[in-house]
């Protein structure tokens, strides 16, 4: 994907949005896109919530340990003041942004600029998270991840939480979080 020019010459951005449970790539997709651009000689930002301190305290990780240099932020406005001048943003773990995030990315996309956001599109639950629902509404591009079934093999669209708490915002990595199918995770949710 690229900037193409549109009437007179501006720059025409979009919003593409990488999904899917916990352990299927996301954020080594969206790390795989921005390094992409940046080959480019396109001018990149990006951010994460100020929240996510997993892996490090300024840089997007993905479990395999690929990383890229980002800015934690305290809300999606402050996006908006530290985007100027770029090409391309990028944005990782939007479920945990506020509900801002939508018109945030929209309003850098009518800028000319692509954004890129990874999230989670269902939390532990299976319900919806977040502002993922309304980014993948507005999206131009959504790209759904799969990961594999850790019961049977299968793709997994979902995130199962082995340890009992009810926040649905709980960090966490392998020991906390599996990827299950639908089955199984169905299975699991009504067993006693």
């Amino acid at each position: 994907m690229f900037i193409e020019p549109g009437i007179n010459g501006e720059k025409r951005g979009w919003i593409e949005v990488i999904c899917g449970s916990m352990f299927s790539g996301k954020t080594e997709e969206l790390i795989r896109r921005l390094k992409r651009a940046k080959i480019a000689n396109l001018k990149v930002e990006i951010f994460k919530p100020g929240i996510d301190t997993r892996y490090d305290e300024t840089k997007i990780v993905s479990h395999d340990e690929n990383m890229i240099q980002s800015t934690p932020v305290g809300n999606s406005q402050k996006i908006l003041l530290l985007a100027q001048g770029v090409d391309v943003v990028g944005i990782d773990e939007a479920q945990f942004f506020d509900p801002e995030i939508g018109d945030v990315c929209d309003e850098l996309a009518f800028k000319g600029i692509r954004v890129i956001v990874a999230g989670l599109d269902m939390d532990y639950t299976g319900k919806p998270f977040g502002q993922m629902p309304l980014l993948m509404a507005k999206a131009d591009y959504v790209t759904k991840l799969h990961a594999i079934c850790m019961r049977c093999g299968n793709i997994a669209s979902y995130s199962h939480r082995k340890i009992p708490n009810d926040d649905q915002v709980m960090l966490g990595e392998k020991d906390v979080y599996e990827p299950l199918c639908r089955k199984c995770y169905m299975d699991l949710k009504h067993q006693p």
